[in-house]
């Protein structure tokens, strides 16, 4: 892959990041201040957009490969960009969710696809620290949106909660003229082809790392829903503390997430980043529960303590889980598998806040440690899931793939290296 198609690719993230970020802060006080609809039926209508999209994104991803991923990419960009618009012209409850699962629809299925155009453009071995620095692109880009989104919500008129809308829905054009500069992927010829329609489906050994990783994901409430709640009425920091460790999060990531992902160069590292993401989430979440009850400068102290072993856990578990999801995808059905991977962060945006806040606002100490429990044991299981998809991947393709070859330092030389 060229470095002119690396810049492409970073500026697209870094356009439709810039827009997302400035979307996420204000899209909730505009659905409500400004369209008019109670908090209530605004998330109904979310967790139903995001339902059908956890539902498309694998037809989608099939789509970009039997299609080509870098025409489903741009189509799908201008398509979540109309969706974005469209939000413009809604005011009521019905538009609302037709709205919302065409944007959801459209931002899974573009997600499958970029992650299918990038494994046609990218060698197997460059993918991890390609994406990590995408992910340092698109959290800068988040930042940025996010203060943009910022200034609107200072302004407050209905006229500056539009300027965001209209500003995403340029992003996202924007993201789909410069995907179009990238060299086209060949498609999968579908002759010959013996597997069920949706192979993925039946593929329970790699169903089963996906749905480790979605519990792994349980982290993704944590900054914007679960720790703004739990620092107002569980301790005595000051209620800005939210902000500061939103900067503190995406700044992190921004800088650190390509030197953390550097370990990452098969299988074997991937399960061992993973493993050891699970522990230091469970400090993470021991660190938070310390605030509850602290003094003002003692809970902030534990507050900015747990979100930076927040932070580390979560890039580890972010490039052990692009190695895996790539690794043990056929090449032939790539888009296909990102999608369904992909479902994970789409069940935890859906699910996460009511299974997050139940345990942290109820249940208070203990449910941080519930969920912190929850972290290694998922990230221990990855391992055996694992060895599992990968024995299944070298029986359906008659090859030994990198990172679960005969390893001579084990045991038993004929056991795969992630067996050690």
């Amino acid at each position: 892959m060229t470095n002119r198609s690396q810049r492409a690719l970073a500026a697209a993230q870094l356009t439709n990041s810039v827009g997302d970020g400035a979307y996420y802060v204000t899209s909730a006080l505009y659905f409500t201040h400004v369209v008019g609809l109670a908090p209530a039926r605004v998330g109904l209508g979310l967790t139903v957009g995001w339902a059908v999209g956890s539902l498309v994104g694998v037809p989608l991803g099939r789509l970009a490969d039997r299609r080509g991923a870098r025409g489903t990419a741009v189509l799908l960009a201008l398509a979540t960009g109309a969706a974005v618009a469209s939000f413009l012209l809604v005011r009521g409850f019905v538009p609302f969710v037709l709205v919302a699962c065409a944007y959801a629809a459209a931002q899974s299925g573009l997600a499958a696809a970029r992650q299918a155009l990038l494994a046609g453009l990218v060698p197997a071995e460059e993918r991890t620290g390609l994406l990590a620095r995408l992910q340092s692109t698109l959290n800068g880009g988040l930042a940025l949106g996010a203060a943009l989104g910022g200034f609107a919500l200072s302004v407050g008129t209905s006229a500056a909660y539009h300027g965001v809308f209209a500003l995403d829905a340029v992003c996202f054009l924007l993201c789909a003229l410069i995907l179009l500069r990238l060299p086209a992927v060949t498609p999968v010829a579908e002759a010959g082809r013996r597997e069920h329609r949706f192979e993925v489906l039946r593929d329970r050994p790699y169903a089963l790392v996906a749905l480790l990783n979605a519990v792994l994901l349980l982290r993704l409430p944590l900054l914007s829903l679960a720790l703004p709640l739990w620092i107002s009425e569980r301790t005595e920091a000051p209620t800005w503390m939210a902000s500061v460790l939103f900067v503190l999060n995406t700044g992190a990531v921004t800088l650190f997430q390509v030197r953390a992902a550097r370990s990452v160069t098969g299988m074997a590292t991937a399960v061992r980043v993973l493993r050891r993401s699970g522990f230091v989430m469970l400090a993470s979440c021991a660190v938070f529960a310390l605030s509850a009850g602290a003094s003002v400068w003692s809970a902030g102290v534990f507050l900015v303590a747990g979100a930076v072993l927040q932070v580390v856990a979560e890039m580890q578990q972010s490039a052990g889980a692009w190695q895996l999801s790539f690794d043990l995808a056929p090449a032939d059905r790539m888009g296909e598998y990102q999608g369904f991977f992909g479902t994970g962060t789409t069940v935890a945006r859906t699910l996460g806040p009511l299974v997050v806040t139940s345990l942290l606002m109820e249940w208070g100490t203990a449910g941080w440690l519930l969920l912190g429990g929850l972290m290694p044991l998922a990230s221990y299981a990855m391992g055996p899931a694992a060895r599992w998809a990968a024995g299944r991947r070298r029986a359906a393709d008659g090859t030994v793939e990198e990172g679960v070859a005969e390893n001579p330092t084990c045991p038993d030389a004929r056991r795969p290296a992630l067996a050690c």
